[in-house]
């Protein structure tokens, strides 16, 4: 079977009660994606689980703040967690290997093509890439909202047919779980409107929520990934997802069957760091969610911001909402040259012009 997929393990699956590292749940998982490799599935694991790890390993001297305690229990527990992963992995005759990231790879294409590069040849290499943040150096405003969105881009990045994202819950439900008449929503089309199913409560552990995961799993499946979200304390549930005739019980977000392009993908993730914006008219809007156009001088009213040539900049139309975002062939200062001019150089092309 030639099949990449990526799953992501949640801080609710490998975390004990009383917040340490569960090691016989992580045997587990390991066996599952040992498993699939057997079958001939590449994997990508994005796993939580250093904080966990550290917290079992040492005590603060003194009281620290949010930012701190993340730093030093991953600064000591990542290093404990990718040494069980190779330990596990080893019982099995697999090798695994650490990538740790931040937001800002994700900045750059240089960065982002660079990242791609090393997980692609740890496959090539059969070597299974255990991918975390590098919490011990990202600070608050440069941090991904969680693994959740971390393993969304990298699902992307890798062009994984399928995002398994692990937690401990059964998927989506229709309410509050437990009540009565509510189950778990089987299937997810399109952008459908979950806020009034959804709880926006934060897992104990994590920091994310189911919100946070629905919204990251719909904008995955738009792009033509597959997202499941299952739970990861079901033996076995890896291999039932992936290589199993009838699905157990999870949420599947219906991917688009049109996959976006590698560009447009990463100037989507770039969205983060927009440096300004292009608004345009409502002739030029009109096109652009029409079909396929650059953006040319002569369609836009106002440029916001400053930046320079190959910057990622938002498009809004003349409301302020959000059409997309786009890199710009030139700096705010020429573009506000050209504005509403004709015959001008396009101020985004697009090939490198996301729109959604």
């Amino acid at each position: 079977m030639n099949m990449r997929v990526t799953v992501k393990i949640g801080s609710n699956v490998l975390t004990q009660p009383d917040g340490t590292l569960d090691a016989e749940r992580l045997e587990k998982l390991v066996a599952q994606i040992a498993a699939l490799r057997g079958r001939g599935v590449e994997v990508i694991v994005v796993s939580s689980g250093a904080v966990a790890s550290g917290r079992s390993e040492i005590k603060p001297h003194k009281k620290l703040d949010a930012v701190q305690a993340r730093q030093l229990f991953s600064a000591v527990g990542q290093a404990k967690l990718i040494n069980r992963y190779y330990e596990l992995f080893g019982r099995h005759n697999l090798c695994c290997g650490q990538v740790l990231t931040t937001k800002e790879n994700f900045r750059s294409r240089r960065h982002y093509l660079t990242m791609l590069g090393c997980i692609s040849t740890m496959l090539d290499n059969g070597v299974i890439p255990i991918v975390n943040e590098n919490d011990t150096v990202s600070v608050t405003e440069l941090m991904f909202t969680d693994n959740d969105e971390l393993s969304g881009l990298i699902s992307e990045l890798t062009q994984s047919e399928a995002l398994v994202i692990l937690s401990n819950v059964d998927g989506v439900y229709s309410g509050e779980p437990g009540a009565p008449g509510v189950e778990v929503i089987r299937e997810i089309c399109g952008k459908q409107k979950l806020e009034q199913y959804i709880s926006a409560h934060k897992s104990e552990f994590g920091r994310g929520g189911m919100l946070t995961k629905t919204g990251i799993a719909q904008r995955v499946a738009a792009n033509g990934v597959a997202v499941y979200i299952a739970n990861g304390k079901r033996d076995g549930i890896l291999p039932d997802l992936i290589l199993g005739e009838k699905k157990p019980l999870c949420t599947l977000f219906v991917p688009k069957p049109k996959a976006t392009s590698s560009v447009k993908r990463w100037v989507a993730h770039s969205e983060a760091f927009a440096k300004g914006a292009i608004v345009v008219n409502e002739g030029a809007k009109k096109r652009l969610l029409q079909k396929t156009a650059s953006i040319l001088p002569i369609g836009v009213v106002r440029i916001e911001g400053e930046f320079e040539k190959d910057d990622v900049v938002k498009i809004l139309d003349e409301r302020g909402a959000q059409l997309g975002v786009g890199r710009v062939t030139v700096g705010s200062a020429k573009a506000r040259q050209a504005l509403g001019k004709k015959g001008e150089k396009e101020l985004v092309h697009y090939d490198y012009l996301y729109l959604g």
